[in-house]
């Protein structure tokens, strides 16, 4: 099977230039496509962290752009517009216990498992690759090439799954493992995306009334030693 280019997509070049100088850009109506002329990462950090957040496109079987690869500019904004709220970690605790809030962790099965709050569900909004069409396959090759062979995919099931278990008046807190923020900074004035910040904009957009955002994640969850129960 051959494939006529294979390049990496990412919302703009000026991020992995800090990370790779040796890279071209150019950018059409949908995206930033750089093409690697060299690139030997100086640590496995620095690997990863090129590597985070890139899906990869095959010019011959590019598929239509989903509501989760919009810009975060434009999730922000409408985070902002339905007033999700982003709470700490005792907070939303206690928003658990005493108001019937759900804990929602988008994380993969696998980590769920491995620790989560008592009683929160799980529907992961990424999840492996599961397919082998061209652009599947081009985008294996591109995480393998970065020393990653477990590469995700936005989960397609995710607000069906959701569907399942939760109303569109279920009260809802949406939890990764970094968490992410809407609040700016110097360095990140539109705050920084994240997984559980995706799936809050994905509920939003879906019709769900009652969704809030866990700031700090479930890494600052298991660090304030919070409750946590893991499974076999």
């Amino acid at each position: 099977m051959a494939f006529t280019s294979t390049a990496l997509q990412y919302p703009s070049t000026s991020y992995l230039q800090s990370l790779v100088p040796s890279l071209e850009g150019t950018r059409d109506q949908n995206s930033w496509c750089v093409r690697v002329r060299s690139y030997k990462p100086t640590s496995q950090k620095s690997q990863l962290n090129f590597a985070r957040g890139i899906t990869v496109q095959s010019a011959a079987t590019k598929p239509a752009k989903s509501p989760a690869e919009e810009e975060w500019k434009v999730k922000r904004e409408l985070l902002l517009q339905k007033r999700v709220k982003s709470v700490e970690p005792k907070e939303a605790l206690r928003l658990q216990k005493e108001n019937n809030f759900v804990i929602l962790d988008v994380r993969p099965e696998a980590e769920f498992k491995e620790g989560h709050p008592p009683d929160a569900i799980n529907v992961q909004v990424y999840r492996l690759i599961k397919e082998w069409t061209a652009w599947d396959i081009a985008r294996r090759a591109a995480f393998a090439f970065f020393g990653i062979f477990s590469g995700t995919e936005e989960n397609p099931e995710f607000i069906k799954s959701v569907g399942e278990q939760l109303d569109k008046n279920a009260k809802i807190i949406v939890a990764c493992s970094a968490g992410g923020t809407m609040k700016p900074t110097q360095n990140l004035p539109q705050g920084q995306q994240s997984r559980s910040l995706i799936a809050a904009y994905l509920l939003v957009l879906n019709g769900y009334n009652n969704v809030f955002h866990l700031e700090g994640g479930l890494y600052k969850w298991f660090k304030e030693d919070l409750p946590a129960v893991a499974e076999e």
